[in-house]
């Protein structure tokens, strides 16, 4: 469709290069890539995505999910994810939008209209693809159109972003993100076992202490877990660990074993072994890769 086209010209004018970039908009991130088949290792946090050129596979846990300009995709906990762009070149790179997501905001905008809360129903998994509707692409234009005149934007900008909001809520993801928006939701109780293993990540799991602060058992626990992350908590605990070595390593040229001690691993050969099945390649192998990325100048791919 053409506002798509539009979208993407937009993305791709406030874009210098491959990468996640900030905006002078709060909570709104423009994406660029211009090769396939990269793997991209990152914690997903609650938000609203949306590709305007290209196409994206994502691997949250054993849940795999594929959108491009056709869909968009919802984020409602922090997740580990793998994503890799299945289309994308230096002549057409893959252009996306990302909004993150406020709960209080979701929150206030259900309270104001007649959509109805989901607080109680079980959680569905922390992403969600739905079909793009035009309503949603105008929204999102007139939003980064407002890069253009930044006087404009502490006043514009929270409207076209309460309109993508009202827009999504009246679409197929409501249960999704009413869940977001509420304390007493079973996804909110996830959400607190997820902050706690985030604090406490480099600590030996004690799932006593795990159920305490979701509050709820640890068969509730864990079977919302992984409905929610696609991974048990203790999986995700261990991607968090290695996703955090491995900036060590490339950004603070740490060695593998000093990485691995310092988010929480005892044994170095088995850090290495965990490393290698999750990124592909043994620790220094890959730091190498990653800073070579960096020394050309690209910045790295989320």
């Amino acid at each position: 469709m053409a506002e798509i086209a539009e979208l993407a010209a937009l993305i791709e004018r406030f874009t210098d290069g491959d990468g996640a970039h900030a905006t002078a908009i709060p909570h709104l991130f423009l994406h660029r890539l211009s090769e396939s088949a990269v793997q991209m290792h990152a914690v997903y946090e609650p938000a609203f995505c949306i590709i305007a050129q290209g196409s994206k596979r994502v691997l949250a846990g054993d849940q795999v999910y594929v959108y491009d300009p056709a869909n968009y995709l919802i984020v409602s906990v922090d997740v580990p994810i793998v994503a890799s762009i299945t289309d994308a070149s230096a002549s057409k790179p893959f252009l996306g939008l990302r909004l993150d997501l406020d709960s209080a905001a979701i929150g206030a905008l259900m309270m104001e209209s007649d959509v109805k809360r989901a607080a109680t129903a079980p959680p569905s998994s922390a992403l969600g693809v739905s079909d793009l509707s035009g309503e949603i692409v105008d929204a999102a234009i007139r939003l980064l159109r407002l890069l253009e005149t930044p006087r404009d934007i502490p006043i514009l900008a929270p409207l076209a972003m309460r309109e993508i909001l009202y827009r999504l809520l009246r679409g197929d993801q409501t249960s999704r993100l009413s869940e977001i928006a509420f304390a007493e939701s079973k996804l909110q109780q996830v959400n607190r076992a997820i902050r706690w293993i985030k604090r406490t990540y480099r600590e030996p799991f004690r799932i006593e202490d795990l159920t305490g602060a979701a509050g709820m058992s640890a068969s509730a626990l864990h079977q919302h877990f992984k409905t929610v992350t696609g991974m048990s908590p203790l999986q995700y605990q261990k991607q968090l660990r290695l996703q955090e070595a491995r900036n060590l390593i490339v950004t603070q040229s740490l060695d593998a074993a000093n990485a691995g001690h310092a988010v929480g691993y005892d044994s170095p050969s088995q850090f290495s072994r965990e490393y290698r099945r999750l990124f592909g390649a043994p620790p220094l192998r890959d730091a190498e890769r990653l800073r070579g990325i960096i020394e050309d100048g690209q910045r790295l791919p989320t």
